[in-house]
């Protein structure tokens, strides 16, 4: 996925590059999550038992929340994600507009990487020094803090579970 999604930005561009991974990759998501609501589902829940069952209850409460969450910080793997809400009764649109909102600023990023490798390759006399131009270094800088996301939302949570003195 992240290199179809560098490929875009080198190809397309910023704007149309990420409009054409954020799309492909949300519908493409939600095939795969329909595929396993319908085809696994059952077979899947009855292995897991009472711990689909905790799961299902949080993300019954608020699903669309969950997985705008679960795609702005990519703390599992993308196909996990879109596996697991397959099995906990999420319904398709709040999967759908979750997962293509939450994955706009990762798509933006890689695809801003792929911009930048254009703007190197269009240099006559290539470089390594050519590599660090603003493009790609504010798509480092954009990896980085995508990168340090789960770390932070843990520590959120932390502080928010801790009682507070009085």
């Amino acid at each position: 996925g992240a290199l179809a999604t560098v490929t875009a930005g080198f190809l397309l561009g910023s704007l149309w590059g990420t409009v054409a991974v954020v799309l492909g990759a949300s519908f493409g998501a939600l095939v795969l999550f329909l595929a396993a609501r319908f085809a696994l589902q059952d077979v899947l829940r009855r292995k897991a038992g009472a711990f689909v069952q905790k799961l299902e209850a949080g993300f019954q409460e608020n699903a669309f929340f969950y997985m705008l969450t679960l795609r702005l910080i990519p703390a599992f793997p993308f196909w996990v994600v879109n596996l697991a809400p397959a099995f906990l009764g999420v319904r398709a649109r709040d999967f759908f507009f979750g997962t293509f909102l939450g994955i706009i600023p990762g798509s933006f990023v890689y695809v801003q990487i792929g911009r930048g490798l254009d703007s190197v390759l269009e240099q006559d006399d290539f470089s390594l020094s050519g590599l660090v131009n603003p493009q790609i270094l504010i798509a480092l800088a954009g990896l980085g803090v995508l990168a340090l996301l789960p770390a932070i939302w843990r520590t959120v949570k932390k502080r928010r579970a801790q009682p507070r003195a009085n």
